[in-house]
């Protein structure tokens, strides 16, 4: 492993067991953490076959650290998105809408890198196309994993939902994590290339 990839991994248990630390719910924190656990294990098992750049891991940690965070507080709960609503009078805590833009923008980056490198998609007129409904349609999975949860706990998924009484919170959520794909692809596109450019 790289000196760059051992100092994140040290800042994924750091930041991980810092949120595990007094959180507002072990059960919701398990929830949230949970596909940050099953990513690292992921990456962990498939490094040495196709590793990412570091450009792209950098981001995938920033994404953890949001899971984590979210977590520690539940989504409905993060102090300084608190002090957002209050200061400017939202009627709830976005947080959740930052884990979403994130949900979309950082599989964007990941599928991208993969797609790119393995030379996966021939046609490129269609390429961002593919990689932001790729996106959507996790962020559509995950919805449905949100609804089973809340299905099977009842109120103990309630925190976990993180709705706050928002009737087009799963909407929203989607829209949040298309905005986040497409955003990757338009703006850092070429980033990613030099990156990936560096990296061969």
């Amino acid at each position: 492993m790289t000196k760059t990839i051992t100092l994140y991994t040290a800042i994924f248990f750091i930041t991980l067991l810092l949120s595990a630390i007094h959180p507002k719910e072990y059960f919701t924190w398990f929830l949230e953490v949970v596909p940050a656990l099953i990513g690292f294990v992921v990456l962990t098992l498939t490094y040495k076959r196709f590793a990412f750049t570091n450009f792209t891991y950098a981001f995938i940690l920033l994404h953890c650290i949001i899971l984590f965070v979210g977590g520690h507080y539940t989504y409905a709960e993060v102090p300084l998105f608190d002090w957002i609503k209050d200061t400017f009078h939202q009627s709830r805590n976005n947080y959740d809408k930052v884990g979403h833009f994130a949900q979309g923008f950082v599989p964007a980056m990941v599928v991208r890198e993969l797609f790119v490198r393995k030379k996966v998609v021939a046609n490129q007129a269609f390429f961002n196309f593919i990689i932001v409904s790729i996106c959507l349609a996790i962020s559509a999975a995950y919805e449905w994993i949100e609804w089973g949860v809340s299905i099977t706990t009842g109120d103990g998924g309630d925190a976990f939902l993180g709705t706050q009484g928002y009737v087009w919170d799963t909407q929203s959520d989607m829209l949040f994590a298309t905005i986040g794909a497409i955003t990757m692809v338009l703006l850092f596109s070429k980033i990613q290339d030099k990156a990936i450019g560096a990296f061969k």
